[in-house]
């Protein structure tokens, strides 16, 4: 063990007794750290999407389908790309609907959610763009948050190391074949600290440059995603690989230049902010016009 290094907390999970029935109900770090992260990202969603004009209703709906759509997503695609967790000799299928023993995936998320947000927006007539800017920057710190769920669960972590911030993993939580080490890459540090600043860099870029059109959430889509290969590249986690790299990789490879693409065409096109909304959120039945703020 490094001299100097990160304690995995001692439990995930904690029981809380129902009085008069001897049962109790288990309150897991992991839902606690999703929930933290949904609540935070639709306050600063809110303070954002208000700012470009938009009515708090549209955004509040939006996050209400996104939420559950999202996770879901994020459940079908993390049972799909890691599906022999699950499926052959052994294994419980049933297991793949335990979301709460861990198991994201956040392209999933990002995929279904964005289909909630842009079916409630064609709904409502506002600009499913301007929304995704709005949101962008709550997801990343959202994202951060969701991480230290697999702290507590002692999961996702990178190789062994012995950096001073090395993670301990219980003997219990290491791979096969990493018994005798004690020490891991802090994968989830590295994601958290990485998202975080995604968002600071976000909200500068968008007020100094005033982006639009979907710009704000590409530039997420490419940072992130560009952070994530490597980090995706340190982990030792069960997962599936085409040659020496795990999908995810691919994956983010993949994505990282289509967001780069999408964001250089969307700059070249648009310099100014679009409205948030087709009508006038005060009901005048006018078209409403970007804040000049």
């Amino acid at each position: 063990m490094a001299p100097l290094s990160i304690p995995s907390p001692p439990q995930g999970v904690w029981e809380l007794p129902i009085p008069g029935t001897g049962l109790a109900l288990p309150i897991r770090a992991y839902a606690l750290c999703i929930l933290t992260g949904i609540v935070v990202a639709w306050v600063i969603a809110s303070r954002r999407w208000r700012a470009r004009g938009g009515n708090q209703e549209t955004l509040e709906t939006a996050i209400l389908w996104a939420v559950p759509v999202g996770i879901i997503g994020a459940r079908v695609y993390h049972v799909i790309t890691d599906h022999q967790l699950y499926f052959g000799p052994g294994r419980h299928p049933i297991e793949a609907l335990y979301i709460w023993n861990g198991g994201l995936g956040i392209w999933g998320a990002v995929a279904a959610g964005a289909l909630a947000v842009w079916l409630v927006c064609r709904r409502r007539g506002a600009s499913f763009a301007a929304m995704a800017d709005s949101l962008a920057p709550g997801v990343a710190v959202a994202q951060g948050i969701g991480r230290l769920g697999n702290w507590f669960n002692q999961e996702l972590f990178g190789r062994p190391t012995t950096l001073p911030w090395g993670l301990e993993i219980d003997l219990a939580h290491r791979p096969p074949g990493y018994e005798q080490y004690a020490t891991f890459q802090p994968t989830f540090l590295y994601e958290l600290l990485w998202v975080l600043l995604i968002a600071l860099v976000l909200v500068v870029l968008d007020r100094r440059l005033r982006l639009g059109h979907g710009q704000v959430f590409w530039l997420y889509v490419a940072l992130y995603t560009f952070g994530r290969f490597w980090i995706e590249g340190l982990r030792i986690d069960t997962a599936n690989h085409i040659g020496t790299w795990r999908i995810n990789e691919y994956v983010s490879l993949v994505v990282f230049v289509g967001a780069l693409v999408a964001l250089v065409i969307s700059r070249r096109r648009h310099r100014t902010r679009e409205a948030p909304e087709t009508v006038d959120p005060r009901g005048s039945g006018t078209k409403a016009e970007a804040p000049a703020g």
